[in-house]
């Protein structure tokens, strides 16, 4: 994934383009950057976060930065922002998505005699400099960003910082946010609306699926109208979406509270106490407890100042490590209970089996799995939110090839909760992760703990549905 966050000032804005760029670090650990408009150019600062957080990383470059109009992104995959010189004008262009059909597009690309790649770090493509060439070959930016969405299969979302404001545009199917916030002389755009209060910025609104906009100080510009068909991605509310955040009106926390309370309603299991798998997991084992009545705790706590997300290492002995590490086990709350842990997801349930090994050596008498969402048993082909390389790395997929006995496109009826098929996917994952029950969410009340329509959401990643 990645996020990204823009502002317009009728003053300096970097103060809040450092802040508000800082609130997107929970989807990205790898570049960090920051471009600011002075009046004359744009000037830009790209740094490796891997291993540092944004904020130590960029705290001297800001004193070095003065502008009106800026945009800064956090990125897992390339180096942003980048500064492009076209007939367009010179601008910096940050992206959050992912293009599905890269090599074909960059087969188009090659076709144009004239065309190059100057972004070729690692020897790979730098996905948002082709986005950047598929735009230069529009009259006007609005024209070249729609030239730009219309070719790219996946999703791209990004701002563009030039001469005449900050031109922001959601992927044509709105699978991920973009919202715009305001305050007294100043215009932003964000992916999480959680880096608006703090700052001052009251949200305004959503930008439609494919909607092109254009910021200045004075307001906000339509240049593009959106479209009528939305697949927002349904797991921003389970997982990665920040729990401050609102998406389409609709808050990530409390989302999670009514998932929770769903699979309480669904759950028979007599037990002494819920937890959540911190820290996702929270918010659905506190609407879990509430509506079940039973006592909530914390019998695992997570040491946040030095670790980071586990999900985000390319390798997994590094994600196991970083996930062992940074949750640590308390004895008393767990010794001797019958514990019910609610957990966003079971992705390779490598982490999670560790954990549940962990929680009977402490003496556990039994532990119950809730995850707030089905399995998964499709890779998500539209955002980057997993590390996994194959669909053999998912759980559910695993277990399904196991059954099958060969690998390849699984039958509708492992996604359908109460099939032979089904159960026998669910008690394959319990067995191989050592719980004494597994429970998955199902589907549709996970979409109606979101509250929207289910044809406006994204589901493939469980239904592999499109």
């Amino acid at each position: 994934m990645g996020g990204y966050f823009g502002v317009v000032s009728q003053d300096d804005c970097v103060a809040d383009l450092f802040y508000g760029t800082d609130y997107h670090s929970h989807l990205g650990t790898r570049r960090g950057g920051l471009a600011v408009h002075d009046g004359v150019g744009c000037r830009r600062y790209i740094h490796d976060i891997t291993n540092a957080q944004f904020r130590s990383k960029f705290e001297y470059d800001v004193l070095k930065l003065k502008g009106r109009m800026g945009i800064g992104v956090i990125s897992d995959t390339d180096d942003q922002p980048l500064i492009i010189g076209s007939h367009l004008g010179n601008y910096a262009i940050v992206t959050v998505g992912r293009i599905a059909n890269l090599a074909d597009l960059v087969k188009q690309v090659y076709g144009l005699r004239a065309a190059h790649f100057s972004e070729m770090s690692g020897g790979e493509i730098n996905p948002t400099e082709l986005v950047a060439l598929f735009i230069n070959q529009g009259s006007t930016f609005a024209e070249g960003i729609a030239i730009a969405q219309q070719a790219i299969a996946g999703s791209c979302s990004l701002l563009l910082l030039t001469d005449k404001g900050v031109y922001a545009a959601r992927d044509k199917l709105g699978r991920t946010p973009v919202v715009l916030g305001q305050k007294d002389g100043a215009c932003a755009v964000t992916l999480e609306s959680c880096a608006f209060p703090n700052l001052g910025y009251e949200t305004v609104r959503d930008l439609g699926p494919g909607e092109i906009v254009r910021l200045t100080a004075e307001g906000v510009e339509v240049l593009a109208l959106p479209g009528h068909r939305c697949q927002v991605c349904a797991f921003l509310w389970v997982y990665y979406g920040y729990p401050a955040s609102t998406y389409e009106g609709i808050n990530t926390e409390a989302t999670r509270y009514r998932s929770g309370a769903a699979l309480a309603r669904r759950d028979p299991t007599p037990v002494d106490v819920v937890a959540g798998i911190p820290d996702s997991g929270t918010g659905h084992a506190m609407g879990y407890a509430q509506e079940k009545g039973v006592p909530f705790r914390r019998p695992f706590v997570k040491y946040t100042p030095t670790w980071s997300r586990s999900f985000m290492p390319q390798d997994q002995p590094t994600r196991d490590l970083v996930a062992r590490m940074k949750i640590i086990p308390i004895r008393e709350l767990i010794q001797g209970e019958r514990l019910l842990f609610c957990e966003d997801s079971i992705v390779r349930g490598t982490q999670l089996r560790d954990t549940v090994r962990r929680l009977f050596d402490y003496g556990a008498r039994e532990v119950h799995m809730r995850p707030a969402c089905p399995p998964l048993i499709f890779g998500c082909k539209f955002l980057n939110f997993s590390r996994s390389k194959s669909e053999l790395d998912l759980a559910g997929r695993r277990a399904i090839k196991e059954l099958e006995g060969q690998d390849g496109p699984p039958p509708a009826a492992y996604a359908q909760p109460g099939t032979p098929q089904y159960q026998a996917m669910v008690e394959r994952i319990r067995h191989r992760l050592g719980l004494t029950t597994l429970q998955y969410q199902q589907l549709d009340d996970l979409i109606a703990s979101i509250g929207l329509p289910r044809e406006r959401l994204c589901t493939y990643c469980w239904d592999g549905r499109e």
